[in-house]
């Protein structure tokens, strides 16, 4: 096994805390000298392969890897992707009920959370998290919604049966008291 190799995979798990030079020569029994000279091994080893995206980088006597200035655009990109944002508090509520409730429509949901929710529904059909399902056969025939194959795959689960029993969920009691009794006065509806 390459010393080289164990320093790459130390700066690899120490991920964007990085790991001093001290650090890596007490996990490996190192002399220090030695580890500084493997870094600097490393990074030029980075530096001249146009086949890697990676680089060294030292700040405050820590060692991280991190990409090279080449790749900013294609990771900002990457950032700005819907699934890299997260979700507010706002759409979780609303996914829950809707994953819980499904077929619902928007009016139903908000009745539930006691606040409109179309912001919420359109960020989570942005994300492909829920789907229109057809209309409800109501006056004005509102759009029902459910969850997706990859709701699923989000929460890494294959059957809805799958999610955790609302019963089974620790919730904070007054909250849990709102929902259920909003949750019956739409069962009797």
């Amino acid at each position: 096994m390459s010393k080289l190799a164990e320093i790459e995979a130390l700066l690899f798990v120490a991920g964007e805390e990085g790991i001093t030079a001290r650090q890596i020569a007490d996990l490996l029994s190192l002399p220090p000298t030695g580890v500084v000279q493997s870094l600097e091994k490393l990074s030029k080893k980075y530096q001249e392969d146009t086949d890697t995206s990676l680089c060294l980088m030292e700040t405050a006597s820590r060692y991280k890897l991190v990409t090279k200035a080449d790749y900013a655009s294609v990771l900002r990109d990457y950032s700005r992707t819907p699934m890299n944002q997260s979700l507010s508090r706002a759409a979780l509520e609303t996914l829950s009920i809707i994953a819980y409730k499904q077929p619902i429509t928007r009016v139903e949901v908000d009745d539930i959370r006691g606040v409109n929710s179309s912001g919420a529904i359109t960020k989570l059909l942005s994300f492909d998290l829920i789907r229109e399902d057809g209309k409800k056969e109501v006056l004005g025939r509102p759009n029902l919604y459910v969850t997706t194959e990859y709701f699923l795959d989000y929460m890494g689960i294959n059957h809805l049966e799958e999610l955790p029993k609302v019963e089974e969920v620790d919730i904070d009691p007054e909250e849990g008291q709102l929902f259920s009794e909003r949750t019956e006065e739409l069962d009797e509806n």
